[in-house]
């Protein structure tokens, strides 16, 4: 006693369409072990770095202190420099020594901009590379 259950039709006909669920699964599994396989790329670049020198100084550099005051004035060590063309003489000094003096520069509070920016241009101008600001803490209010 079988029970047919369907649409009753042909079932001789074969079927047409291709199931491809399996093809998929396949091509998945090829996909993530490529992936897997696959060297990662490295970007890198061969650089030849130099190596680094290491000399020992036993010579502490001097300390200039370089003041420019309210009214744009400059002095160097406490000697008032009495025009730019004086002060660059004494950078072009400092910038030929062999050991380059610390240039401590301490502009007055009140002092324009324009006088303490010309001083450090003059001062990178003619090479003068170890100069650093002192006396910030009286711009704290």
């Amino acid at each position: 006693m079988a029970m047919n259950v369907g649409t009753g039709g042909d079932e001789d006909e074969p079927m047409m369409e291709i199931n491809t669920t399996p093809l998929i699964d396949v091509m998945l599994v090829l996909l993530v072990m490529l992936i897997i396989t696959i060297p990662l790329q490295t970007h890198a670049i061969k650089l030849d770095m130099p190596q680094a020198v290491t000399t020992e100084v036993n010579e502490e550099p001097s300390i200039v202190q370089l003041v420019v005051d309210e009214y744009g004035l400059v002095s160097w060590n406490g000697e008032e420099l009495p025009d730019m063309v004086a002060l660059e003489a004494k950078f072009a000094g400092a910038a030929d020594a062999t050991i380059q003096p610390e240039i401590h520069l301490r502009p007055n509070r009140m002092v324009e901009y324009d006088h303490v920016a010309k001083v450090l241009a003059a001062a990178q101008r003619l090479g003068v590379t170890k100069i650093g600001f002192v006396g910030n803490e009286q711009y704290i209010d």
